[in-house]
């Protein structure tokens, strides 16, 4: 018999065809995400699960699915899954990283230069017909920040947060920079994360969520950025205390934020950040496009295929599972 592997929801891309000659697959056609409880009901004697970043692999799914060989997610983080539990069991973990990295970039910077430039609040302004013949110009008339030659911070040099870097050089901007483990990237002047806050115009995240930076912009340090600042978030939700943010933003200690994630997604309609001026939101939308989603798809396709195939997983987010034989 074929081993059966859950599909979570079906995918874009070419090789999921692959998938299907390889195993019985059983695919949750929708409509919607796939419900929590469906899901433990739908993993019962699979062999493999593929997984979106909004399916929870945690402890009590992985221990009620006693054959349960290999997970591989379409996502690049791993937060929405209990690696430890993974880990227990010696069952490997595929993502998909660095295919998003450039996609994801464009995203910070677009969120970026439309919250320094009040892009989305003046097309509201413009389409609620309030642009009059009495209003039509004046020399504060949605005034923004200025990007080209400001100071740019970036919180992880990872290869999105270079990614960023290389483009807020065609700005023309100086470019600070702090990670976790000290790394030098060329055009980027390492810092400690205390001078970043305090000496940057635009701060912008690349980081994982992890127990080491989960609410890494705390009240605390949000108070250390620089008056005026604008924060950019298309990492984790986590990362950032959400209420001090907004707070800071009503007060105009900070002058804008740019957010593709949330803490709880989808965000709830009484999150303060929506009530906040001159805040940019999206949907978690870093990785949203055709060719990127396909990409990711393909590789965490091959990470099964790998997986059904006795291999090790080509991208797998827990290589010590087969360091120990597991």
């Amino acid at each position: 018999m074929k081993p059966r592997v859950l599909l979570t929801h079906q995918l874009p891309g070419e090789r999921v065809a692959l998938l299907e000659q390889r195993c019985e697959l059983l695919t949750w056609p929708g409509p919607g995400l796939l419900p929590a409880v469906q899901l433990a009901q739908l993993a019962a004697g699979c062999e493999g699960i593929l997984c979106l970043l909004t399916d929870r692999i945690d402890r009590a799914l992985v221990d009620a699915l006693p054959q349960l060989a290999f997970v591989s997610s379409m996502s690049v983080g791993v937060d929405h899954v209990d690696v430890e539990a993974l880990n227990a069991r010696g069952i490997p973990l595929g993502h998909t990283p660095g295919v998003l990295v450039e996609t994801t970039a464009d995203t910070a910077f677009a969120l970026l230069l439309a919250a320094a430039r009040r892009v989305v609040e003046a097309d509201a302004f413009v389409r609620a017909g309030k642009w009059t013949e009495d209003n039509r110009w004046s020399p504060e008339f949605f005034t923004g920040i200025d990007v080209g030659g400001a100071t740019l911070g970036i919180v992880g040099l990872g290869a999105i947060g270079q990614a960023v870097a290389r483009r807020a050089a065609g700005f023309g901007m100086r470019v600070l920079g702090w990670n976790r483990t000290p790394r030098e990237v060329p055009g980027v002047t390492p810092v400690s994360l205390d001078t970043l806050l305090g000496e940057s115009d635009f701060l912008s995240l690349h980081v994982a969520l992890c127990e080491d930076t989960r609410d890494l912009l705390d009240a605390a340090r949000i108070a250390q950025m620089k008056p005026g600042a604008v924060l950019v978030n298309t990492a984790r939700g986590g990362i950032v205390n959400e209420a001090a943010l907004a707070a800071a933003l009503v007060e105009g200690r900070l002058g804008a934020a740019g957010i593709d994630v949330f803490e709880r997604e989808p965000v709830a309609v009484d999150n303060p950040l929506l009530r906040a001026p001159n805040v940019v939101v999206a949907p978690h939308i870093g990785s949203a496009t055709r060719l990127t989603r396909a990409r990711m798809a393909d590789i965490a396709v091959d990470n099964a295929l790998a997986a059904l195939d006795g291999r090790p997983i080509p991208h797998c987010a827990n290589p010590q599972v087969y360091a120990r034989g597991g």
